[in-house]
């Protein structure tokens, strides 16, 4: 479906972005556009990535205007611009609203404009259930996003949304700042020992993205079937690599979660089971009752079994397993 495609990224000069930018120029697509506000990372992004297909444009998505040149001619828009740092957003909870729910909004209206083909928002289990003000705005653009089907100007363009958590090992994420500590003599800061957290690897997370667009049909939010680990098995499993020299327990931090969750109780009654993954339909979108799935997703099954979908909940990773993973990662 990439085949002479041209494909906006917001926020593209993020891990994801950059990640996702790679992936599809290994496809025969016509132009990748990246969207974002920092020249810098801008400048950087393309001395590493050199590809006569790359656009750069600078931009916000809380500027319409220059979203609407943006998407002028785009055939799919990948929407992952967010302000995403916990602590910042708590101090600036209006900052957040103007980028992740405007900006999400924005995205929309370019869209229609422009009348995109597909727009997939890249959501956060910290929008299920959120306990802070990220995880409040990822909840609304997620709500924009499988909404916006609502819209009759535009049959063509199809709206959507994938969630998943934290990429393995990405940056500000437990097992690099393990690592760290460990490395500088310094104890290890555990929040809780019996939290848990999802795992996913980036080239997973992007043939999940890739898949969902690809099966996608308007108003869905797909998640993936993943596997979880213990921050208890974390630690255990640095100690033996790198000789820890002990740990501290600090406690949960303001607007944290001892466990991740993916789909909540509530949104149970509306999953499906798809091509490997979960598949959560908006229950307010008439279009979307169990007789229209099955005819839009036909290798679709209706979930019946499981109550909530965390990490706390979900298979774990062996030790063996995760410290083969940690090792294969190039944290080290």
């Amino acid at each position: 479906m990439f085949e002479n495609k041209t494909i906006l990224i917001t926020g593209g000069t993020g891990s994801l972005g950059q990640a996702l930018t790679k992936r599809l120029l290994e496809y025969n697509i016509k132009a990748v556009r990246i969207f974002s506000r920092n020249e810098s990372k801008q400048i950087e992004m393309e001395s590493n990535i050199k590809d006569d297909r790359i656009r750069f444009f600078l931009g916000d998505v809380r500027d319409l205007r220059r979203l609407i040149r943006a998407t002028a001619d785009v055939d799919i828009v990948f929407h992952a611009a967010a302000l995403k740092h916990v602590p910042k957003i708590e101090y600036n909870p209006f900052e957040a609203i103007k980028t992740n729910v405007v900006g999400s909004q924005n995205v929309i209206d370019a869209s229609l404009d422009a009348n995109v083909d597909k727009v997939v928002c890249v959501g956060t289990d910290k929008a299920v259930s959120p306990l802070n003000t990220y995880g409040a705005t990822k909840l609304l653009a997620e709500k924009l996003f499988v909404s916006a089907n609502n819209y009759f100007t535009s049959e063509k363009t199809k709206f959507f949304a994938v969630r998943y958590g934290n990429v393995f090992g990405s940056s500000g994420s437990v097992i690099p700042l393990f690592i760290k500590q460990i490395k500088s003599k310094q104890k290890i800061t555990i929040t809780n020992s019996h939290m848990t957290r999802f795992s996913i690897s980036m080239s997973d997370a992007l043939d999940f993205i890739l898949h969902a667009t690809k099966i996608g049909k308007g108003s869905e939010i797909f998640i993936p079937k993943l596997r979880s680990y213990s921050i208890t098995d974390v630690k255990n499993v640095l100690t033996e690599i790198l000789r820890n020299t002990g740990e501290e327990e600090i406690g949960i931090r303001p607007g944290e979660k001892l466990h991740e969750v993916l789909i909540n109780t509530d949104e149970m009654k509306y999953v499906w089971e798809i091509d490997g993954m979960y598949m959560l339909i908006n229950p307010l979108y008439h279009k979307f009752f169990d007789d229209d799935v099955k005819t839009r997703h036909p290798n679709a099954k209706k979930m019946e079994s499981m109550k909530i979908y965390s990490s706390e909940n979900a298979e774990k990773i062996s030790p063996t397993d995760l410290k083969q993973i940690i090792l294969d990662s190039n944290l080290l």
